[in-house]
C-alpha cells in the first residue's frame, strides 16, 4: 500500500505558475502509475495528468495539454505537476492518486475509478 501526500497549492493570479508535489511512501515507488485529478466546486472529479510505472510515458487531458507537465523524481519517491498559464478555470482542489498492476494508458489512466489510493488533496485558486 502507498501513501501520498500533496503539496504545493495556493493563490496565484491568471498567466502564473505553480507546482504542485506528491510525494509518496509505504511502498515501491516505481511500481505504480500516478496521476493528478481535479475537482472543482459543484463539479465531478476530472483526470488532469497521468505518468506511467516506471515513469516514462505521460498523458494530458485536452484541456491541460501545452501548459501543464507532469514529472517524477524516483529518487524523491515524488511527483510533480508543473502548472503555467494557469487560468481561472483551473481551479480547484488537486488531487495524486496511484494504482498497481494492471496499468492504464491514454484516456483510461484518467479515470478517477482506475484508482486505488488517493492523497488528502491541495487547493488551487487562480484569481481573474
Amino acid at each position: 500500500e502507498v501513501q501520498l501526500v500533496e503539496s504545493g497549492g495556493g493563490l496565484v493570479q491568471a498567466g502564473g505558475s505553480l507546482r504542485l508535489s506528491c510525494a509518496a511512501s509505504g511502498s515501491t515507488f516505481d511500481d505504480y502509475a500516478i496521476a493528478w485529478f481535479r475537482q472543482a466546486p459543484g463539479k465531478e472529479r476530472e483526470g488532469v495528468s497521468s505518468i506511467s510505472r516506471s515513469h516514462s510515458r505521460t498523458y494530458y487531458a485536452d484541456s491541460v495539454k501545452g501548459r501543464f507537465t507532469i514529472s517524477s523524481d524516483n529518487a524523491k519517491n515524488t511527483v510533480y505537476l508543473q502548472m503555467n498559464s494557469l487560468k481561472p478555470e483551473d481551479t480547484a482542489v488537486y488531487y495524486c492518486a496511484a494504482r498497481g498492476a494492471p496499468y492504464y494508458v491514454g484516456r483510461y489512466s484518467l479515470l478517477t475509478g482506475n484508482y486505488d489510493y488517493w492523497g488528502q488533496g491541495t487547493q488551487v485558486t487562480v484569481s481573474s
